[in-house]
């Protein structure tokens, strides 16, 4: 035999989704039979067969088309045979290039059967024709792409749910596909994963904790189910990693709503999934029972954002990430003395760490903290028991003050961005017509449009912020009916873990030692979450007038 017969003949097989809905002639079973029989009848050798079942023609990224690349690239294949040009793909440039240039440059002879298309014969009319039959294979692939997205958009803004995969703690509903329903099993394990979070443990911690307690990953778990899920079953079925943890701690459909549209492609050339900012998500409420309740979820994202700080020991405080410097602002860090004593273990000005000079010390021993932290919730959860209406009239005067002066700062600056927003817009069109009309260079023009855009873009991000933060301040009087329900749940607290610190406090602001005495004293100010700062000594000077 000679070298060529030594090489393969390629018979490039490709089926998508949207295909599929075709019929059956385009089948990788109907494909199959086509191109052996072609290329048997033709007399060509070794013939094999390289498919992609289920993948779109709009990219190229395909594993069937990739192993033939390497194959035809390593200097292997001597023919490569395809049903159409549209199964070799429908970007009308990427498949133009490889059938024109790549397949050339390394001897192969392209055949498309069904488009009369031979590299053999470059001078035939169906050769001249092939770069509209691209071109169409190219519109069909944009115009189902943009059909799809019509439905897919009417779909979401109903409120019907987009994913397939239904998330970990949910199974469909057998009688409504549509709806969701919990799964007892794993929707315990996310309660415990929140529980885990509102303790303080980090992603990796809790990763941790459920590997050496043998939980089921959300795949293994899913494929003893019998459910399909489109990640690959893991080798460990207990093999917890962070980034699950915190895709569970970040799914806002645990709290029942359907969330719509938090991704999005660029084009169908570029299938890169890009998280949607939350106000161009389409979220719907009740849509499902909750596993998470809105309160645990939020303050779980607020947690989310501190940095958890572990010690050289391995240890980390449930007050890690709540603690700040009374004077500067800045946050304290956890610490422990270098003989690892658990009663020496401190949090200490960070500002102050790394200059003396910009802040005195403000230096607390965590058993210390511990303890102020533990009595002032003590007082203020048995106060509200005894004088729960008395407590709900003096917060609601004090939030009520600081509401409106908050809401009219922010409401004055909202009002300032939308003004230079509009000026933005005004100052646009005009640069745009002294380009138009040469008064402004093309350079002039490119920088000063990519100025206002940047300018544009942060005052919007803004404003959004500004109007999100309005709203919270608006809603100030739900935030006190809700702690005074928390109150009561924590009546009698004895012992201070991470959950109920984290959901009773937001910050704990910790002055400089006072030793004018001759004996230490510390003061701490502690920031109530949704409240603030509850003016408990006044309040218990007027019990005991």
């Amino acid at each position: 035999m000679n070298g060529a017969t030594n090489k393969i003949t390629a018979l490039y097989c490709r089926l998508s989704q949207e295909d599929e809905r075709a019929g059956e002639s385009l089948s990788i079973e109907n494909q199959k039979d086509m191109l052996l029989r072609y290329a048997r009848e033709h007399h060509f050798p070794n013939p094999t067969f390289f498919v992609d079942d289920g993948v779109s023609g709009v990219t190229y990224d395909r594993p069937g088309f990739q192993a033939m690349l390497a194959e035809i690239e390593a200097g292997r294949v001597a023919v490569c045979i395809s049903k159409d040009l549209s199964r070799l793909g429908r970007n009308s440039a990427l498949t133009g290039l490889y059938t024109n240039f790549t397949f050339p440059q390394y001897g192969v002879r392209y055949i498309a059967i069904n488009d009369n298309f031979d590299t053999i014969d470059p001078n035939s009319t169906d050769n001249d024709f092939a770069g509209i039959k691209n071109w169409c294979n190219e519109f069909y692939a944009r115009d189902t792409s943009r059909k799809i997205r019509a439905v897919n958009k009417a779909k979401g803004e109903r409120g019907v749910p987009l994913t397939t995969n239904v998330p970990y703690g949910y199974l469909k509903d057998p009688d409504n596909p549509r709806r969701w329903k919990i799964d007892p099993v794993a929707a315990d394990v996310v309660r415990r994963i929140f529980s885990m979070c509102m303790e303080g443990r980090g992603p990796k911690q809790i990763a941790n904790q459920l590997k050496a307690d043998k939980v089921l990953t959300p795949t293994a778990y899913k494929t003893l189910q019998g459910i399909k899920s489109p990640n690959k079953k893991p080798e460990n079925p207990y093999d917890w990693h962070s980034s699950t943890v915190v895709a569970i701690l970040e799914r806002r459909e645990y709290t029942g709503c359907t969330v719509n549209f938090k991704t999005y492609t660029n084009s169908i050339w570029d299938k890169k999934q890009r998280d949607n900012p939350i106000e161009k998500q389409a979220i719907f409420p009740n849509a499902h029972e909750r596993i998470i309740d809105d309160a645990v979820f939020e303050k779980v994202q607020e947690i989310r954002q501190q940095r958890h700080r572990m010690i050289r020991t391995g240890r980390s405080s449930i007050f890690s990430g709540l603690v700040y410097c009374a004077d500067c602002g800045s946050k304290m860090l956890y610490g422990s003395s270098n003989n690892g004593d658990l009663d020496q273990d401190f949090f200490d000005c960070s500002l102050h760490r790394k200059s003396k000079e910009k802040c005195n010390g403000h230096f607390i021993r965590v058993k210390v903290l511990e303890r102020l932290v533990l009595k002032h919730i003590q007082a203020v959860m048995g106060y509200i028991l005894r004088h729960e209406d008395y407590f709900r009239t003096i917060m609601e005067e004090q939030l009520r003050v600081e509401s409106r002066e908050q809401i009219r700062i922010r409401r004055k600056r909202l009002e300032s961005n939308e003004r230079r927003i509009a000026e933005l817009k005004r100052l646009f069109i005009k640069i745009y017509e002294d380009n138009a009309s040469g008064r402004l260079t093309d350079e002039r023009y490119d920088m000063l449009s990519q100025t206002y855009e940047a300018e544009q873009k942060q005052l919007e991000a803004e404003a959004i912020t500004l109007q999100q933060e309005i709203e919270v301040q608006e809603r100030q009087n739900e935030n006190l009916e809700k702690f005074i329900q928390k109150a009561h749940k924590y009546v009698g607290i004895e012992e201070l873990d991470g959950y109920a610190l984290r959901e009773l406090v937001s910050a704990v602001y910790v002055d400089a030692p006072d030793k004018s005495s001759g004996k230490r004293v510390q003061h701490i100010h502690i920031k109530y979450d949704g409240l603030g700062f509850i003016p408990l000594n006044e309040l218990m000077k007027k019990e005991t007038a």
